[in-house]
């Protein structure tokens, strides 16, 4: 639904401004003309693709427990990682499953692509449903220092919402509820 007197054509882009890198993420803002012909700065930060995966097997729940420094606590998570350049979700999931876990998947399926936080983030993110897990030995990346474990399917969103309870390992349990696959 939209109102008829504001689309997107009435929202003019005077300038983008790129104010930091990172190698892992930008930042800057958009100098925007609005409606009404004022000028404001809507500031953003870029982050490529990521990809989420609920991951079952023997109705368990794959987790991982991390720590997280923006937030300065240890999160129980769904695994995830960002997309590389030319990856699917799916082929993506698979891959960060088993660098992360070890496990690899005998099926991933695309549950749900979406944008991510509109307001102030331009990211994509993909919700994957692996099944069919081999056990393997994970390779993970230098920067990963994570615990693998499992949380009963039963148990899966209750032990999602506890605090410090994310969006991207509620998002995807909620989903996968939804399609059935919980």
């Amino acid at each position: 639904m939209t109102d008829e007197s504001t689309n997107e054509d009435d929202w003019e882009v005077l300038d983008s401004v790129v104010e930091y890198e990172t190698g892992w993420y930008q930042g800057g803002y958009d100098l925007l003309e609005q409606p009404d012909g004022t000028q404001k700065k809507y500031y953003w930060a870029e982050i490529q693709p990521a990809v989420v995966i609920v991951a079952v097997a023997d109705d368990e729940l794959v987790v991982v427990e991390q720590f997280r420094p923006a937030i300065g606590e240890h999160c129980l998570e769904l695994p995830a990682g960002l997309v590389e350049d030319g990856e699917s979700y799916t082929t993506a999931g698979a891959r960060e499953l088993r660098e992360e876990t070890g496990f690899d998947p005998a099926g991933v399926s695309l549950l749900e692509e979406f944008w991510v936080a509109t307001g102030v983030l331009r990211h994509r993110r993909g919700i994957v449903f692996a099944e069919g897990l081999e056990p393997g030995v994970p390779e993970r990346d230098t920067n990963e220092f994570l615990s693998v474990g499992t949380v009963p399917v039963s148990e899966a969103l209750e032990r999602a919402r506890a605090e410090p309870a994310n969006d991207a390992t509620i998002e995807g349990i909620l989903l996968a509820e939804h399609e059935g696959l919980l």
